[in-house]
């Protein structure tokens, strides 16, 4: 019996690199013989990710396009030496199936393997589809959607799965409230300037309530110095603040309220994990997904939003100190995600890749 190989192509961030090897993993678990290669961007943190869970992993030089402004130049310039690349992936892998999970990195591969006639699967995180996924819609055949409200963009080939997250986000306990308001702040796998930013100007009316504060810091690698040493400044001698987390799930765990951007894959962890939050989506996300994404919390009271046009540092400070005060807001927010969950997300989207697998060796059979 011939070996299943699949490509999962796509990302340039966590949010579309955890999706890719959360299914990734349920496939070898369905099936332990399939053969997977993920082929991404050669950015650091995306290098860094696959190395660390271990995943045969392939560089693409490639850029974006929607946005660019003068430096589209140069995305096009690379873009036909990126195409050369996939194909030749292609033919030295020959899969049986390649999904693209977002990003401008999934463009080549998953178009030029669908002119070849592979099976193709393209997974959409956010309620807006991206730009490359909407490029890539007329020649894959199914797509599989995070928010029931994205079906109307994908003509019939849209499928609601959910978006897959880690497993370990499914098996968290609520945590008990305490005297302490313990904050997770994040802005991404990369870091949130405007975050990071906005948090310190609010560390000086914050450190009047310091002692019932607890709070963890993912602020990227570029700001991780100044804004640790903000925290020292300010007197917050045991907040813990580190450029990235490998173990998102356990801050989850030990937080009462998650403080971060408003992206498809955390949109996904508050959801799995039924933890309240604050969420500040990026302004200049493309197509406003960002704020798309957090309003369809908002609209279940399941998350207070506030805009990078009226966050301040009073606007936030007011609404920790109320949270303070008023726990069992938290606790309804908590409450207000469960209709929002679905199990087996990513069992569902494995057997999906299976089904279109099983489609090509019966077309091959006729």
């Amino acid at each position: 019996m011939n070996r299943k190989k699949i490509i999962i192509s796509g990302g340039g961030t966590a949010g579309h690199l955890y999706p890719a090897l959360v299914v990734g993993q349920k496939l070898k678990e369905k099936d332990p013989d399939i053969s997977l290669t993920f082929v991404g961007s050669s950015r650091g943190l995306e290098k860094k990710l696959m190395k660390h869970y271990k995943a045969n992993f392939i560089t693409l030089k490639i850029e974006g396009i929607k946005g660019k402004g003068l430096k589209i130049f140069k995305s096009l310039f690379i873009l036909p030496y990126s195409f050369v690349k996939s194909l030749a992936i292609l033919l030295r892998t020959k899969p049986q199936l390649v999904i693209g999970v977002g990003g401008y990195s999934s463009g080549p591969i998953v178009l030029l393997a669908s002119w070849m006639k592979t099976p193709t699967l393209i997974m959409e995180q956010n309620i807006c589809p991206g730009f490359t996924n909407r490029l890539l819609l007329p020649w894959v055949q199914k797509a599989a959607v995070s928010f029931e409200g994205s079906l109307s963009y994908f003509r019939g080939k849209g499928i609601f799965t959910g978006n897959p997250v880690r497993e370990e986000f499914y098996s968290l306990p609520p945590k008990e409230k305490n005297s302490k308001l313990t904050l997770f702040i994040f802005g991404g796998s990369q870091g949130s300037h405007f975050l990071n930013k906005g948090i310190v100007l609010s560390l000086p009316v914050l450190k009047k309530e310091r002692g019932t504060l607890r709070i963890f810091h993912q602020t990227g690698k570029k700001d991780f110095e100044w804004v640790k040493e903000s925290y020292m400044q300010n007197g917050f001698e045991d907040v813990i603040v580190s450029p990235f987390f490998f173990d998102m799930a356990e801050y989850f765990k030990r937080s009462d309220l998650i403080i971060s951007r408003a992206g498809a894959t955390t949109i996904a962890e508050l959801i799995a994990a039924q933890k309240a939050s604050l969420l500040v989506p990026f302004a200049k996300a493309t197509d406003n997904h960002q704020v798309l994404n957090a309003r369809e919390l908002e609209k279940m009271n399941a998350t207070e939003v506030i805009t990078e046009e009226k966050f301040t540092p009073e606007l936030f400070t007011g609404k920790i100190f109320r949270y303070m005060k008023d726990k069992e807001k938290i606790n309804q927010m908590e409450k207000n995600l469960a209709p929002l969950k679905k199990e087996k997300i990513s069992e569902n989207i494995a057997d999906l890749c299976f089904e279109l697998m099983k489609t090509k060796r019966q077309e091959k059979i006729i």
